[in-house]
């Protein structure tokens, strides 16, 4: 086994799910690629080289794996959801003219409990993103 599937073995496994060979290729997908991937995304690229991987159940395992924590699902509005398999809390920035979603390093996260009372409220997750025009996009004129 490679590194990364070893990665991504062990993901799977500290969260619980059983290592399927569809749940490893599509985890190591998201170790390997930091893009922010859709389920079409995913789909499309690992398509290629596992023919017989259906949509559907990329759709499932995405889901899957931010049910379990195994992922980030990123929900930037109703027509845009991604998944990161950087699961530690940060924040993001969303390009409203090319679409991107960027790791937004160096930001300081609200440090609320996950899993305590806050207000009378129980926290289970936490997500921030900024949205505007990215670096590149801003440094190309339309």
């Amino acid at each position: 086994m490679l590194p990364k599937e070893k990665e991504a073995y062990k993901r799977l496994e500290d969260s619980g799910l059983r290592p399927s060979v569809q749940r490893l290729i599509i985890m190591d997908y998201l170790l390997s690629h930091h893009t922010h991937s859709t389920v079409d995304e995913v789909h499309k690229d690992l398509g290629r080289k596992f023919p017989t991987l259906s949509k559907t159940t990329v759709y499932n395992t995405l889901r899957l794996f931010s049910e379990c924590k195994a992922a980030q699902m990123i929900t930037i509005d109703e027509h845009r959801v991604c998944y990161d398999g950087v699961t530690v809390p940060h924040a993001h920035f969303y390009c409203r003219r090319c679409g991107r979603i960027i790791d937004m390093d160096g930001i300081c996260m609200p440090q609320l409990p996950i899993g305590e009372s806050v207000g009378g409220n129980t926290v289970d997750e936490v997500q921030l993103y900024y949205k505007g025009i990215c670096a590149k996009c801003s440094a190309t004129k339309e």
